[in-house]
């Protein structure tokens, strides 16, 4: 759940994260239903400790899809609070920092895992809901083909 600037008070820290736009073929986008909450959304986590970006969207996407990807092009950098405050179910909140690639699908199978409730390829005219706020603005970020990456 995203909250608002006046919840900073309850915040934990802030973590570097990830996130992965893949299209295939047809430019249909991989999208997760997330396990912590049931929202849609783009593959993606937390950088581990020692791990470099690019590192922890390639471990990350084949963790929750079972994809290997090469990450591309840096679609942006995602860090206001009004977005990127994540309130988890139990109470714990994480002001998140995103770096958002476009990634290209090397191999690997669509599998899902304990963080992931389903995987689903969508045209960006029809995508799921509930979708996750602050993904609406990486995919619509994505789909402007922007050669140099946002900030926001």
């Amino acid at each position: 759940m995203i909250t608002r600037e006046a919840d900073l008070s309850r915040v934990i820290g802030v973590r570097a994260s990830v996130s992965a736009v893949i299209f295939d073929r047809r430019g249909r986008l991989l999208l997760q239903q997330r396990s912590d909450g049931g929202q849609w959304g783009l593959p993606g986590g937390s950088v581990e400790i020692g791990e470099s970006l690019r590192d922890a969207v390639i471990r990350e996407v084949a963790e929750e899809t079972g994809l290997t990807v090469a990450p591309g092009r840096l679609i942006g950098m995602y860090s206001s609070p009004a977005f990127q405050i994540v309130r988890y179910p139990d109470g714990n909140a994480w002001h998140y920092v995103n770096a958002c690639f476009e990634c290209r699908v090397r191999g690997g199978t669509l599998t899902t895992c304990d963080e992931t409730l389903a995987l689903a390829w969508s045209t960006l005219g029809r995508l799921p809901r509930p979708l996750l706020p602050n993904h609406r603005i990486r995919i619509r970020d994505a789909r402007a083909r922007r050669v140099a990456p946002f900030v926001r």
